[in-house]
């Protein structure tokens, strides 16, 4: 079982793992964004919770009305077979089966103040893997849904905090700067501590 998270760039990293003392740890390790593409991720927003219960099994045919227009989409399926590319990654990993569930705040950077409607984003994935065939009833799915709801609020709170905080921190040293320039000492402002350099993210 691992936590994955996003960066603000969208690559991810494993922050936290469970696992077998036989199986390999996957802990601190930092994957591209494009090991879980935008439309998985899209998916994950819209279901989630994804079971593969046997990456090895062939896909089955769906059998549509020829007078469709549109083809049928599986986007709202939570059994739909695996993409071909994630089959043989979880094959490489050893895993045969797989629990997906998303974890989703809410979403600051794109809060729009006449859009009274919170925005949210997919803040990570929590993954159990089993190198087994392994089947999760529905009622299961359900409470570990459940589950990453309350985990997604804790987490959601842990992260507000931590930009208001963020912030606290950027106004008390910007009051410090404004305070050196008003005393006649410009030079103060590179020289002590804090500095410029505190609210910019950079170095010289």
């Amino acid at each position: 079982v691992m936590a994955y998270k996003f960066h603000d760039d969208e690559h991810g990293e494993v922050v936290a793992e469970i696992r077998r003392s036989d199986l390999e740890p996957y802990m601190g390790l930092h994957y591209p964004a494009t090991d879980i593409p935008q439309a998985a991720r899209f998916l994950f927003m819209k279901n989630r919770v994804r079971l593969i219960y046997d990456c090895r099994l062939p896909p089955v045919k769906v059998i549509q009305d020829k007078n469709l227009v549109q083809p049928l989409s599986l986007a709202g399926s939570t059994l739909r077979a695996p993409h071909r590319c994630h089959a043989e990654y979880m094959g490489n990993m050893g895993s045969i089966a797989s629990l997906g569930m998303a974890v989703i705040v809410n979403d600051d950077d794109s809060s729009d103040a006449g859009n009274m409607q919170q925005r949210t984003r997919l803040w990570g994935l929590v993954v159990c893997h089993h190198t087994s065939t392994r089947y999760v009833p529905f009622p299961l799915r359900s409470a570990c849904e459940f589950l990453m709801q309350v985990f997604s609020l804790e987490l959601n709170m842990e992260v507000e905090l931590a930009a208001q905080r963020r912030e606290k921190h950027i106004l008390q040293t910007q009051t410090l700067l404004c305070d050196m320039l008003l005393r006649d000492a410009p030079i103060g402002i590179v020289s002590q501590s804090p500095n410029i350099m505190d609210l910019v993210k950079g170095s010289i």
